[in-house]
């Protein structure tokens, strides 16, 4: 007999859907609960590689982890990166199976992958108690309805009650919440169970009134009001709607245990992917991180990060387009810190071959290190661990650079001090590995280097636990549903499906 399951919906992107699904995961968990998370199709340049080897987006691993569960691409099926404004990669089942354009995709190939998809969710169904299924963008996109795979096509087929989640703080939420439901066609609308209002700040007295014209209006009830809370945002989805300018991750900044605090600079290159990676630093006491995008923002930083890209030879016109080609390479012969990551480790080298990405064929790097970069047919997607700055570290890899390192220091090693990865130049380190900085002691020795480097009395905190952090805002989560949500009405909702009569509301779906 199949688990029972749920579609969280929003009535916009960013309405909360991943949060809230991370949400009821955890407190789903901890009332013993066997559950997973699911997400049919996801665009998101923040990926993650599960421990088999595949890619999945970030947002699904990080609702794993809120079930106490090991993530598999059954949770993710479909993954798009976005390669620019047109077209994106399609990630099937983990695996990197080509390009294609929005045209291109939304005009066969998605509805094509309807039965992968619907086979990932029975199994998962099979195997837990319940299924917490997260939709994409809204449900009411009907120019897209024909070919959906991931909102109402998800939950018609695998016939889920559907919550629909709205973001009060943006306004209008009670239009949305009405519009959402009445362009939906009759068959689709029996499954729209209910409403959860979301980032709520004030009174809840003062919303009841409207809560309950509403219930009047559709037949349908609302199933909780979360308040608005800071520092609740899981791992982001889409990279391209980060803010170029000024961007701080929304994180408690503690007083430094030193006496100096210590600036961290991203820069926010085009198509950044793993920002997370600079997650762990934010959460350090002391340490202040922020995206820039201009030359003169590196001047008081004592630590620029290159992140990942989806573009490194666009990334590479980019920084030497705003000057900050320039502006990186005299920090690198001031001997002042610079860390590159995946795509931003492949762009400080000599040279990029890529005939895969860009199709650009050979294109100079910023030549801060001495390493060549050729783009190979085959992604790497890998789990490593190593030993870097005398500490373990572990990671993950998602590239198609192959980096052949001619000279400088091996950054992370293996228990026998061969190279697995990375090059260091006097101050400027880089390495393909995402999430490395989330492995406590090899963070702080990384940070007690660029202290020194930069020399500032900064202290890295002894017993930060990035882990615990994480754990730590998951329950936060699950505190949020369980406290704020009508957690006995939402389980009959898991457990039952909709409630049968829901009434149908005008106009419904366009022919």
């Amino acid at each position: 007999m199949n688990g029972g399951g749920l579609l969280v919906a929003g009535t916009t992107s960013d309405a909360g859907k991943s949060v809230v699904t991370a949400g009821i995961c955890r407190w789903l968990a901890r009332q013993g609960v066997k559950v997973a998370p699911f997400k049919a199709q996801n665009m998101s340049l923040n990926s993650f590689v599960t421990r088999e080897g595949a890619e999945i987006g970030r947002a699904q691993a990080m609702q794993a982890q809120a079930c106490r569960v090991e993530p598999t691409a059954l949770m993710n099926p479909v993954l798009l990166k976005p390669g620019g404004e047109q077209s994106s990669q399609v990630v099937l089942m983990g695996r990197p199976v080509g390009e294609m354009t929005a045209r291109g995709y939304h005009g066969g190939r998605q509805q094509r992958l309807l039965g992968t998809v619907l086979d990932c969710l029975e199994q998962l169904r099979g195997t837990y108690d319940a299924v917490i299924c997260e939709g994409a963008g809204s449900p009411a996109e009907i120019n897209l309805r024909r070919t959906d795979i991931v909102n109402m096509g998800i939950a018609r087929s695998a016939g889920l009650p559907v919550l629909v989640v709205g973001d009060i703080d943006r306004g209008g939420v009670f239009a949305s919440f009405f519009g959402t439901v009445a362009l939906l066609s009759r068959t689709d609308q029996e499954l729209v169970a209910g409403f959860l209002v979301n980032k709520f700040r004030g009174d809840v007295s003062l919303l009841e009134p409207g809560l309950e014209m509403l219930h009047g209006l559709t037949g349908r009830r609302t199933y909780g009001v979360l308040p608005f809370r800071h520092g609740l945002g899981i791992d982001e989805e889409d990279g391209l709607r980060v803010s170029l300018r000024g961007a701080v991750r929304e994180s408690a900044v503690a007083a430094p245990l030193g006496e100096d605090v210590l600036r961290v600079a991203v820069c926010a290159v085009p198509l950044m992917s793993n920002f997370t990676d600079v997650d762990a630093l934010a959460a350090e006491p002391g340490v202040v991180v922020r995206f820039v995008d201009r030359p003169e923002e590196l001047v008081d930083a004592d630590l620029v990060v290159v992140p990942g890209t989806r573009g490194t030879v666009r990334a590479l016109d980019w920084l030497r387009e705003r000057g900050l080609a320039d502006a990186l390479r005299r920090r690198a012969a001031e001997g002042r810190p610079v860390l590159g990551i995946c795509g931003g480790y492949q762009l400080l080298g000599e040279s990029v071959e890529d005939d895969v990405e860009s199709r650009r064929g050979r294109v100079d790097g910023l030549g801060i290190l001495p390493v060549r970069v050729r783009f190979a047919r085959e992604k790497t997607l890998t789990r490593p661990v190593g030993e870097a700055l005398g500490e373990p570290v572990e990671g993950y890899e998602i590239h198609y650079g192959v980096a052949e390192v001619l000279g400088g220091e091996v950054f992370i090693s293996d228990d026998r001090g061969r190279g697995l990865d990375g090059c260091r130049v006097g101050k400027t380190w880089g390495t393909h590995w995402h999430g490395s900085l989330e492995s406590d002691r090899f963070r702080r020795a990384f940070l007690r280097k660029v202290a020194a480097a930069a020399g500032r009395r900064f202290v890295p905190a002894p017993d930060t636990s990035f882990a615990a952090l994480r754990e730590e805002q998951l329950d936060r989560l699950g505190d949020l549903i369980e406290q704020h949500a009508d957690t006995d009405a939402l389980w009959r909702l898991i457990e039952s499906g909709a409630p049968q009569g829901l009434p149908f509301i005008p106009p419904g779906a366009p022919a």
